[in-house]
């Protein structure tokens, strides 16, 4: 599919072809706090009634490193191969603490963290998946509808529970509007990779 656009901001450009080679499962919604509260606990902060608290809103206030987290314990706790690997190991309990600034040193080992996309566990999806399935298949402005407000919450309308809008063509729910959403791969200043699995390096 042709991923990106040459239209907008600069990081969407250019449009360029990329090809998804391997099947893959993707979630109907955002994690719920409910799903993230049962292998993981919040940092500094955590969900509150200004931004929307409760088992089926979205989860928030959550590292890309603590989606790390969640994936594996996720997986190990279903029975499934874990995804990620810090310092040779699956288990997020051999890993350490947790990086809390963009300074912090303990950035560097979590930074090399590895995918193994093999796996059968749980993942976030790269960006190029992600995009894939925003799509639904449609050739819409946003995903589901050329009207946001179909498909998205968004800025003066908050955070609300998952699912309350429309779907997108494959049956998927907020992938416009409600919370930010992690991807697995680096992001790249030049983003004009036909990898489906993106820059091998990069910034958050």
């Amino acid at each position: 599919f042709q991923m990106g656009s040459n239209k907008g901001n600069d990081y969407n450009k250019p449009e360029h072809e990329v090809t998804i080679t391997k099947p893959f499962y993707m979630g109907k919604y955002e994690v719920t706090q409910a799903e993230y509260e049962v292998y993981c606990s919040y940092g500094s902060s955590s969900p509150s009634s200004s931004y929307g608290d409760g088992d089926n809103y979205p989860a928030y206030y959550v590292s890309w490193y603590d989606a790390l987290v969640y994936c594996n314990k996720r997986s190990m706790a279903e029975g499934l191969t874990p995804c990620y690997s810090i310092k040779d190991s699956t288990n997020p309990e051999e890993w350490g603490e947790l990086p809390t600034a963009w300074d912090d040193p303990l950035r560097d080992t979590w930074d090399a963290a590895t995918c193994d996309f093999n796996a059968n566990g749980y993942r976030l999806p790269t960006e190029a998946e992600w995009e894939w399935l925003a799509r639904g298949g449609e050739n819409y402005e946003y995903a589901g509808s050329d009207n946001v407000d179909d498909v998205a919450w968004y800025n003066t309308n908050g955070t609300r529970e998952v699912k309350t809008k429309a779907p997108n063509g494959y049956g998927l729910y907020d992938m416009s509007g409600n919370v930010y959403e992690w991807c697995w791969d680096w992001y790249d200043s030049i983003s004009s990779s036909s990898a489906a699995d993106g820059a091998a390096s990069g910034d958050f």
